[in-house]
């Protein structure tokens, strides 16, 4: 370890102690990382979240807010100057509009300051005012979140798993076949690299137009500024025994080790390191609706997911929380809104049974763990109709061509066992039946004084994670 790693764990260390005795003595800080993989709904959770403690009608499971303690909520700016603002006025701008849209994806780490004003309980009620808490509101795309299982890879070994599930994908047959062509022993060429890093790209953004989630390196399909660097210009290939210095393999091999330590590291050690709460958000009925290894690879994406809490799995994490970690972690199975209440039960269930799997699988403990389903923008009501002699429980919403449409998703299982475990022995499809999901328009919001956008338990999902703190 040189003297700069030494004075940069010091000053970090320094920066730590002044800021829990700062939270402590003034005004706590709770810092809250949302994430999820593409199109689980980060920003619309985030932009419902800040609307609806702004407005707080809607939001009844909180208990500063069913008792009163809650006064006031307002944004602050954010005490990070160089991390980007999170657009909460443009994402409700998109969401409130006439004819509203849903906002743009994430697609970088953002950051927004919600300050909450409390009247203190029990015994400090009536020998102290109130009090401001700030969350500070992290967004940050989930396949960032995964990269920390590349640092305990080697490019080989890299290599070897990507090329293994790109052989058994038909839409990895370019890939596949532009990687056996290239000679790792050659000459190092930058156009066969930046052509093998095109045809990688292209592969994780199939895999993920498929519904899996294995997308790393993440910021091949977020890279931001970084687009065309050499640190994302890289592919796998096989092993060559005779590599030497300048050929194909060996500057794959360095690119490789310079996106884990210039970029995986960084946003580990600026940005996760300080989080105190998560929720990770996870679009579980489209999972099932791509089918059963859709399933099994987010099971496995949840696993890996939770690893990154658990700093004494991997040295380097050990090493940069300096006895931090997450207090608690909630899995939010999303878009709950496309099945008819009778079925959120389920569909909490089957969230639960991955949640439960991934602990075991990732040998995970200490912070507290939860599994709920939510929606942050209810965009659906429920209806019920007679069909073939039947009762068929629907839900109602507007389509993104404008029409209106009500759907049957299909119905899940009492036992999730009946989902999970075809999904882990590898079935190629469902067996008795099959599972629909429709793309409902943002709902024309109407609400009033006093109230945020309709939901479903996300005032619940409030209360499991920040609660305690208010």
């Amino acid at each position: 370890m040189g003297i700069g790693d030494i004075a940069d764990g010091i000053a970090r260390s320094i920066e730590n102690a002044q800021a829990s005795v700062n939270e402590a003595l003034f005004e706590p800080v709770i810092r809250l990382g949302v994430t999820g993989l593409a199109r689980a709904g980060k920003t619309v959770f985030i932009t419902s979240l800040v609307a609806n403690l702004l407005e707080r009608n809607r939001m009844g499971h909180v208990a500063a807010i069913r008792e009163g303690r809650l006064q006031a909520a307002f944004l602050r700016p954010q005490p990070d100057d160089t991390v980007p603002r999170f657009d909460f006025e443009g994402h409700m701008a998109s969401l409130s509009a006439a004819q509203p849209e849903w906002p743009e994806s994430t697609r970088a780490i953002s950051e927004l300051r919600l300050s909450l004003r409390l009247q203190p309980s029990g015994l400090l009620a009536g020998l102290s005012g109130p009090r401001i808490v700030h969350v500070d509101i992290v967004d940050y795309p989930g396949e960032w979140l995964l990269d920390l299982g590349l640092l305990d890879l080697s490019y080989e070994g890299w290599s070897e798993g990507v090329l293994k599930r790109v052989n058994s994908r038909e839409w990895g047959a370019e890939l596949s076949s532009i990687a056996r062509t290239i000679d790792p022993a050659g000459t190092f060429e930058e156009s066969a690299a930046r052509d093998l890093a095109a045809r990688f790209t292209e592969y994780l953004q199939a895999t993920r137009d498929k519904g899996l989630s294995d997308c790393t390196p993440g910021r091949f399909l977020l890279p931001g500024e970084m687009a065309g660097s050499p640190a994302l210009t890289f592919g796998p290939l096989p092993m060559a025994d005779r590599a030497g210095r300048g050929s194909m393999y060996r500057e794959m091999e360095r690119r490789f080790e310079a996106y884990k330590s210039q970029i995986v590291k960084p946003f580990f050690r600026d940005h996760f390191a300080k989080i105190d709460r998560q929720i990770v958000l996870v679009d579980l009925l489209g999972a099932v609706h791509s089918g059963p290894e859709a399933v099994e690879d987010l099971r496995r994406a949840m696993a890996a997911t939770l690893s990154a809490f658990r700093p004494g799995q991997n040295a380097f994490l050990s090493k940069l929380f300096l006895g931090r970690r997450v207090e608690k972690i909630l899995f939010a199975a999303t878009k709950a809104d496309h099945l008819h209440h009778k079925q959120h039960g389920q569909l909490t269930e089957l969230a639960e049974a991955l949640l439960s799997d991934a602990k075991t699988r990732a040998e995970f403990a200490g912070a507290q763990t939860g599994a709920m389903s939510i929606a942050a923008l209810r965009a659906s009501v429920e209806e019920t109709r007679r069909h073939e002699g039947k009762n068929l429980d629907l839900v109602k919403g507007r389509l993104m061509d404008g029409r209106t449409a009500a759907l049957y998703a299909g119905r899940l299982p009492d036992d999730p066992a009946e989902i999970l475990h075809p999904a882990r022995d590898g079935a190629s499809k469902w067996l008795n039946t099959d599972f629909d999901i429709m793309t409902f328009a943002p709902p024309k919001l109407s609400a009033k004084p006093g109230e945020g956008p309709p939901h479903i338990r996300l005032d619940r999902a409030v209360e499991f994670l920040i609660g305690d703190r208010l």
